[in-house]
């Protein structure tokens, strides 16, 4: 490790914000034109087709072109073969996994989506992360019922629905991430757990299909002028209960059936579920039977001993609900390896609770510099975004960085940042920057800088 690199992890380094005026921008797409000609001139092209496991080579001597394999010159499955859509045998390894030491008594468990083999900003069902407080279940959509009620007269014409009700209703169909409050829990305790799949895996982002919860309370003749508070509660072991405040209840709560154009998966909470943008996705309540109207909070388990924050004046932080902005880079990240110098392309993902995605800069010297990266289309509100950076890797050691600044003007901390205010006995809510280091011989890791 250069003496350069020690300089950085360990201390505070102060950062210049980096944000290109509108001015400047079309000058900056220039000298990215004029730096990605440059870069594939000098051969860079070939390392970033090597981080795939091959460089570009010349046709002459290549079996793999010059041979006509079996798929070619064969006929292939018929449609009947497969059924529901099954992805490639060779992507078998992209999966959901479980985190060994986290959450595993009897049937609550967590399994974690893999960031780093996702492209785009919708994570396909069937890797959606998982979070089972008493196991998942398969309800027969013919026998469930979500009743909504209030006592004292909240809600004037209380009201059981069937599925088929429901899915008559005026629908919706919105694009929005839903992350576990545990989040990156790891690395409050400066745990360096190996990859973007356990850093950050408990995160996914799906186009969710439902009615608003909005029309059901007005359809049920909701008091709006008493009404503080609503109770959502799941249907399976846990009896999962959590407080949602009214104004976010009556803005863009789903009441969800659908995802990614199908049914809800089972672990996934089929036949309904609660949707609640931007919060942490222990409200986005599974398995949804019963919505209450009340005047104030309920304090319900989970939410009076789990998901708050223990703050350094030994106090506890409740109702701290809202995700903040944060961003990870997922390529290049911990576990992957750089096969040779030269180009590539850094990705990654930010998102906030609080709106939308305004800027990402990204550093490969763990924060002395950063430069702004590209936010790829669509940029929607409480979903995820993706962002793209050029770089030329010269073989040296390098940290990189992702900094993500949402709507509000809030600039996602560093971790020391975060302890300062937070403590380091916190579980929730850690929305500090990721640090990976690029060691000369290519390998990726999880590191820390203060």
């Amino acid at each position: 490790m250069s003496d350069n690199l020690r300089d950085v992890i360990g201390r505070v380094v102060p950062a210049p914000e980096n944000h290109l005026s509108p001015e400047l921008l079309e000058k900056a797409r220039k000298a990215r034109r004029s730096f990605m000609a440059k870069a594939l001139a000098m051969g860079a092209g070939a390392a970033s087709t090597a981080i795939a496991g091959k460089a570009m080579a010349s046709p002459e001597g290549d079996d793999a072109i010059l041979k006509l394999p079996e798929h070619t010159t064969g006929l292939g499955q018929p449609v009947a073969a497969r059924g529901y859509g099954m992805p490639s045998q060779w992507e078998k390894n992209l999966q959901r996994r479980e985190s060994p030491g986290l959450t595993r008594v009897s049937q609550a468990s967590v399994s974690f989506t893999p960031l780093q083999g996702l492209f785009g900003i919708i994570t396909p069902s069937g890797l959606h992360f998982e979070r089972h407080h008493q196991g998942w279940w398969d309800i027969d959509p013919s026998k469930h019922r979500l009743m909504v009620h209030g006592d004292d007269g909240l809600i004037k014409r209380p009201r059981v629905f069937t599925m088929d009700e429901l899915m008559r209703l005026p629908s919706v169909s919105r694009i929005h991430f839903l992350e576990c409050g545990a989040n990156t829990a790891m690395e409050w305790a400066n745990v360096a757990v190996p990859t973007v799949q356990y850093t950050h895996g408990m995160l996914s982002c799906s186009e969710f299909t439902g009615v608003l919860l909005s029309t059901l309370l007005e359809m049920c003749g909701i008091d709006l002028k008493r009404a503080k508070y609503v109770l959502a509660e799941g249907a399976d072991g846990s009896s999962m209960t959590r407080t949602i405040p009214i104004e976010l209840a009556m803005d863009d709560v789903i009441v969800a059936w659908g995802q990614n154009g199908e049914m809800l998966r089972p672990e996934n909470g089929y036949p309904l579920r609660l949707v609640v943008p931007g919060v942490q996705a222990v409200s986005s309540v599974k398995y949804l039977r019963r919505i209450e109207v009340g005047d104030k909070p309920w304090n319900t388990k989970d939410e009076s001993i789990h998901y708050i924050d223990l703050l350094p004046n030994g106090l506890h932080r409740q109702y701290s609900g809202i995700q903040e902005c944060k961003s990870v880079i997922t390529t290049p990240s911990g576990g992957q390896m750089l096969l040779d110098k030269g180009y590539y392309n850094i990705s990654g993902l930010a998102w906030s609770g609080r709106g939308t995605i305004k800027a990402v800069d990204v550093s490969v010297d763990g924060g002395r510099t950063w430069r702004p990266a590209r936010l790829e289309k669509p940029i929607l509100p409480k979903a995820l975004t993706r962002f793209n950076f050029d770089w030329v890797w010269d073989g040296k050691p390098a940290i990189l960085q992702s900094r993500a600044i949402d709507s509000t003007g809030y600039v996602q901390p560093k971790i020391n940042q975060l302890r300062a205010v937070r403590g380091t006995r916190s579980i929730y809510h850690n929305n500090a920057i990721q640090s990976w280091l690029v060691s000369e011989n290519g390998e990726v890791s999880n590191v820390q800088v203060y």
